[in-house]
């Protein structure tokens, strides 16, 4: 696609209103209750997580002025308005009406620019070969059923010196390890009763995926060079951790918690998050870091 076409040009069908839906859908549920998935409550851990994992992953999407940028699995929009805050051309890529209404109620309390909405399944992407400067999809490809297929179709619709970025929970995390651990030695050492509910250790009911980092690398290394690999955070879902960094002053919670994002970072096999990113390769063979 030349440089210099439009940037509605790059999708194969804009509607006018800004939204455009696969022909072909999927029979899943889209309108399902996130209330097991994500934290209803705010504890300084979860709100540094979170926070860590969105600036880390739309700073690699290095978005501003001339660049285009897409958001795939946009949710309710917040990462799209950030990216187009930055002077980026955005667009959101959402397969859930649900989400996308949502969306675009926020939306509608923004300055231009805004994101366009489009309704699509990541392993689907309706746009053209490289029209893209940066793609992201974060806390999302685990919840795909298509995970290597919607890698590719980001790879392909990134530009040669362009960039994917994944952000994906990491279920073999140090937390993750020590929760097992704890539950093990409760019930089998100690004979206490299973707890009820889901685990931070277990993988939601809608994932189709339990990623740790080996399989992240196997598949996001089929489709992109990888030039980041790093970890965001540490104990996040640990025993006790929670109620520790509730208990501790700002001052010092704030502390502990980027000590422990200092150390995920190197130590990614560990970390709550592991972020990915990685230039498009074309042919056969790749190289990965």
């Amino acid at each position: 696609m030349a440089r210099g076409s439009s940037p509605l040009g790059i999708a194969f069908g804009f509607l006018g209103s800004g939204l455009l839906e696969s022909a072909a859908m999927r029979v899943v549920d889209l309108d399902r209750d996130m209330s097991d998935v994500i934290p209803t409550g705010t504890t300084p851990d979860s709100e540094y997580l979170f926070a860590r994992m969105t600036e880390r992953t739309l700073a690699l999407a290095e978005a501003g002025p001339g660049r285009r940028v897409l958001d795939v699995a946009s949710g309710v929009g917040q990462d799209a308005l950030a990216l187009a805050a930055d002077g980026a051309w955005v667009v959101a890529a959402e397969p859930s009406k649900r989400m996308t209404d949502m969306a675009l109620l926020f939306a509608a309390e923004k300055p231009d620019p805004r994101p366009r909405w489009v309704r699509s399944w990541a392993d689907g992407l309706p746009f053209a070969d490289g029209a893209f400067d940066a793609v992201v999809c974060k806390g999302a490809i685990d919840h795909f059923d298509r995970p290597d297929e919607a890698i590719g179709e980001m790879a392909r619709v990134t530009a040669d010196t362009g960039r994917v970025v994944l952000a994906i929970a990491n279920f073999e995390s140090l937390a993750c390890r020590m929760g097992r651990l704890v539950s093990h030695v409760r019930e089998e050492w100690l004979g206490h009763p299973s707890a009820r509910g889901r685990r931070g250790y277990d993988v939601p009911s809608d994932h189709f995926t339990r990623y740790e980092l080996s399989l992240m690398r196997e598949q996001a290394s089929k489709h992109l060079i990888l030039e980041v690999v790093e970890g965001i955070s540490l104990a996040w879902g640990a025993p006790g951790w929670s109620r520790a960094t509730a208990r501790m002053s700002p001052t010092v919670a704030r502390w502990a918690l980027e000590a422990c994002d200092g150390l995920a970072a190197r130590v990614p096999t560990w970390a709550d998050v592991i972020v990915l990113a990685g230039r498009p390769h074309r042919g056969a063979a790749a190289t990965s870091r």
